[in-house]
């Protein structure tokens, strides 16, 4: 049985329509959306985010300490050893972060990809704008921005998904401060849930679903 296909309207730059596209039903059709799913991408993604520069020294490692600070009797003062214990300000930390920690996490395949297409499934009838192509005559952000206001994606938060065939582009969107560029082969869950909208052409649709399927 031939797969179902769902249908988006395809825009030109100027933000006309140029007629429509049709979209996987596998990839942007999910309706039984695995919420637990989208969770555990986000939380996978941004654990293995984390760098462990975190360190604390411990007793042995702080600098000075190597006098008694007071003889061990007489004084009426508790026993001290040295001035950089635990107990003092500015000794050592007792169960610190030594700089060695593993944040990693990890999700399998099938899980990770049923939890972006069920984010792009999301983004169907309310943010998903694909356009026949976008060209700039030059590297110029005031130039793509244009387009994105011909499209009405002006003041939102978008994700654009190119193959990287145009550097032009890709140069050009890197100076909006609202918009996010992504690689077809490296959309993540989270990229996803940020934007308010995904940007792409025709061409990289078809590259971003083959992948998916």
């Amino acid at each position: 049985m031939a797969e179902k296909k769902l249908s988006v309207d395809l825009l030109k730059m100027t933000g006309e329509k140029a007629g429509t596209v049709d979209l996987s039903e596998s990839v942007f059709g999910v309706v039984d959306a695995n919420i637990q799913c989208v969770h555990d991408a986000v939380v996978t993604e941004e654990a293995n985010a984390r760098q462990a520069t975190a360190k604390t020294k411990k007793r042995h490692e702080v600098r000075g300490g190597g006098k008694k600070p007071w003889r061990q009797k007489g004084t009426g003062r508790a026993r001290a050893g040295s001035i950089r214990s635990p107990l003092w300000v500015g000794g050592g930390t007792v169960f610190g972060p030594d700089g060695n920690q593993n944040y990693k996490l990890s999700q399998n395949k099938k899980a990770h990809t049923l939890a972006l297409r069920t984010v792009l499934s999301q983004k169907v009838n309310n943010g998903l704008v694909i356009v026949d192509k976008i060209e700039l005559k030059e590297i110029s952000s005031k130039e793509f921005a244009s387009v994105l206001k011909n499209l009405k994606l002006d003041g939102k938060k978008v994700l654009y998904v190119t193959d990287g065939s145009d550097e032009k582009l890709i140069k050009a969107a890197l100076n909006l401060a609202k918009v996010g560029i992504r690689a077809y082969s490296n959309v993540s869950v989270r990229d996803v849930l940020n934007s308010n909208a995904l940007l792409m052409d025709e061409s990289t649709l078809e590259k971003l679903q083959g992948g998916l399927q």
